[in-house]
């Protein structure tokens, strides 16, 4: 909300249109002291537990009350007390912090287009929910995991994060999704030289918006048989290798078997994980070097 200079009421600055000669104030007392009124009434049905929730320090409620100074509110609100919703392994849903700003319902249904949750009830009842306040799963969720990136309280939070961390204790570091050739941004959440989490980045071709692999299956990362160093199979047994010894490897052996059994001996599977132009210099390597046009994509089939 704003003050516009002449009107008897608070607009909201996003909905308003600017009009010649307008004067508006963003930081008045009027407006400060309805936002002040706004975070007590919120505040007086919000659950008190900012010590143990794990968005602390990344909640924007706590952040504006800070900002405003809201250390208790004069308004004392029944609570809230929902069951918490841990049934799917990727969200976990706790209604009793939701303060209904209907983020998570507008970018389910206007940017992913899926229309799983809305608000249910009326009045002091009303929350967000699922029809007929199935499981996410039920309902048709995809696990994009928009609703958790936008939701502002600690209503809707990552699983896998739960208890791994709080928000000062964690580095943000931005690299790029190995899912597919798309190149979203992804802000891995590194613990003590460990993943604990995933987040967009907001920047990049994906601005806030990830699907369910870049969000949330990262687990490959310190999985203990993933392969980190190249192997080659001696006498039976596989053995680690330097990079340089691996190429050259397999180098001499695509060499030697088209040598003894002509090109068509050998056939390329390119992948959708890496990008265009690497599966474009993968093809001319098949055709120009190899001298096959056994080539195939896996995401053709």
């Amino acid at each position: 909300m704003v003050e516009v200079v002449g009107w008897g009421s608070l607009p909201a600055s996003c909905v308003t249109e600017a009009r010649e000669g307008m004067v508006v104030y963003t930081e008045s007392d009027q407006v400060t002291e309805a936002r002040s009124t706004i975070l007590e009434l919120l505040l007086a049905n919000h659950p008190d537990d900012c010590l143990t929730c794990d968005k602390a320090g990344r909640c924007s409620l706590q952040d504006f009350s800070y900002r405003y100074g809201i250390r208790k509110g004069p308004f004392l609100g029944e609570r809230k007390a929902y069951p918490l919703d841990q049934e799917n392994p990727f969200i976990l849903r706790d209604m009793s912090k939701c303060i209904l700003c209907g983020k998570c319902v507008r970018v389910c249904s206007e940017v992913v287009g899926r229309n799983v949750v809305d608000f249910s009830f009326r009045g002091f009842a009303t929350k967000v929910a699922t029809p007929l306040n199935c499981g996410l799963e039920e309902a048709g969720c995809v696990f994009c995991g928009s609703c958790v990136e936008v939701c502002p309280v600690g209503a809707l939070s990552e699983k896998q994060m739960s208890g791994r961390g709080r928000s000062w204790q964690v580095n943000s570091v931005t690299t790029t999704c190995p899912y597919c050739g798309v190149g979203c941004q992804v802000n891995l959440q590194v613990k003590g030289n460990r993943v604990v989490g995933a987040k967009s980045a907001g920047t990049g071709i994906n601005g806030k918006h990830l699907c369910i692999k870049g969000r949330f299956a990262y687990g490959f990362i310190h999985h203990p048989e993933r392969l980190t160093r190249p192997l080659i199979k001696r006498n039976g047994q596989f053995e680690e290798v330097s990079w340089e010894e691996a190429l050259h490897e397999t180098g001499s052996r695509l060499r030697e078997i088209k040598e003894l059994h002509g090109s068509d001996a050998l056939a390329v599977l390119a992948s959708a994980r890496i990008t265009n132009e690497e599966n474009y210099l993968l093809g001319k390597l098949a055709r120009a070097a190899l001298g096959t046009n056994n080539i195939d994509h896996c995401a053709r089939l």
